[in-house]
């Protein structure tokens, strides 16, 4: 296997979204869940996408994981590397964008690395170096609650450099619109004065194919799945990649009972269950109760199961923000967020042991510890269910053949659990 492109992605449903938009710009893509061990049989792709669940773990562990997948890819021909991250840069002033992206650097040798979340389908734009959620920056978004990594500056240039070892500095919208070009010109003046990183603006989806065009040309760039698109294009133009047509099915129907789970507490997750209860049984776990260990996940497997035989079924640990603040200011967040996450692997595992095959799960941390108590190695990328969230097939599960969807939680329309299982036969 030669790769055209190499893709690390910090989060699970983060690498869906991005292997859902490099399948829609004509490259066969696999994604995989952590380092895949030699004898995992993939078939012949253009770009692979290491999923790690490192964005909010502590930050040398977040490094050594991304070094040894960036070691396979590059090891399976990969000459460029994107470290994929989430679009509105969850972080701290710890990391882990910074560290990640310093150990790559190191590792390649790039003198400077492009960054930009910027994805304008999805409603992320950069301007002068300022990440905005729709029409408001990143610190006025609801993302300024997120409940592991609240997001309160919106200027990446400062976000990043907090993080970083290396000096930050800024390609303007003004360099983008002139041309790849004017961007290589722009960054070899920076790279001259000691920076070692970029920020770069996005506002339109002409500006990605440029920074695509400037990013092939390096070893690594770090970015949500726009740049994703605008690498893909690249290939595609230079003739490095041969355009397929994204498949529209994973193979043969898999049928059998389906559940939903979700562990998201953005606004639009919310909404979406509470659309979801017009068409489906759903349970409203306590979060308070999870974490004080109030046996939950019995109960919700206890309720679940004698539901399955007539339908789809939704079990959800989501809650307001306010009310996830309080358990985490009773718990500490860590220990609250491990509770949750594990309580709703224990759910996870308990369906797939009562027949579920289909499985539709909402949040990134949440679709992380479903999948690795279910130890999938892989999927194969399917129709896209919502912008960002394909249908997946898993590869080399111990179950056989399996259907998922891992959304973020600020993805999907208002129907989307519905959306999801439609799709997913």
């Amino acid at each position: 296997m030669t790769l055209a492109l190499g893709c690390i992605a910090d989060d699970y449903t983060g690498a869906s979204d991005l292997a859902n938009t490099l399948t829609r710009a004509g490259l066969r893509t696999v994604q995989t869940i952590g380092v895949p061990a030699d004898d995992l049989a993939l078939p012949e792709v253009d770009a692979v996408v290491v999923s790690l669940k490192s964005r909010s773990i502590e930050a040398g562990l977040a490094v050594t994981r991304s070094r040894a997948a960036d070691k396979w890819l590059r090891s399976r021909g990969a000459s460029h590397v994107l470290f994929k991250i989430c679009s509105t840069f969850d972080s701290t002033n710890a990391g882990n964008i910074g560290p990640v992206m310093d150990a790559l650097r190191d590792d390649c040798g790039e003198a400077i690395v492009l960054v930009t979340p910027a994805f304008p389908e999805t409603g992320r734009t950069v301007y002068q170096g300022n990440l905005f959620v729709g029409t408001v920056p990143l610190n006025e978004s609801p993302l300024k609650d997120h409940p592991l990594n609240p997001m309160h500056d919106s200027n990446l240039v400062r976000v990043l450099a907090r993080q970083s070892r290396t000096k930050v500095g800024l390609v303007n919208l003004a360099a983008v619109t002139r041309g790849a070009d004017a961007v290589r010109a722009q960054l070899t003046e920076l790279s001259a004065k000691g920076l070692g990183a970029a920020i770069i603006d996005a506002v339109f989806d002409r500006d990605l194919e440029t920074i695509g065009l400037v990013a092939a040309g390096h070893r690594l760039s770090v970015g949500a799945s726009g740049i994703g698109l605008g690498l893909a294009r690249a290939l595609v133009s230079a003739g490095r990649v041969s355009p397929n047509v994204a498949a529209a099915e994973v193979g043969t129907p898999v049928g059998g009972p389906a559940a939903c789970l979700a562990g998201s507490c953005s606004q639009a997750t919310l909404q979406q269950i509470a659309n979801a209860e017009r068409v489906m049984p759903v349970l409203h776990l306590e979060p308070e109760q999870i974490v004080a260990g109030g046996g939950e996940a019995q109960h919700a497997l206890a309720w679940a199961r004698p539901r399955l035989a007539d339908g789809p079924v939704l079990i959800a640990s989501s809650a307001t923000p306010e009310a996830v603040a309080a358990v985490q200011a009773r718990h500490g967040r860590d220990a609250a967020g491990h509770a949750i996450e594990q309580a709703m692997a224990d759910i996870a595992e308990g369906l797939v042991q009562s027949g579920v095959r289909r499985l539709v799960v909402a949040g990134g941390e949440t679709s992380g510890a479903v999948v690795d108590r279910l130890k999938i190695p892989g999927f194969l990328v399917g129709a896209e269910i919502a912008a960002g969230v394909p249908v997946l097939r898993a590869v080399g599960a111990n179950e056989g053949g399996m259907l998922l969807a891992l959304k973020s939680g600020n993805f999907g329309g208002p129907e989307f659990f519905s959306d999801a299982l439609g799709l997913m036969r």
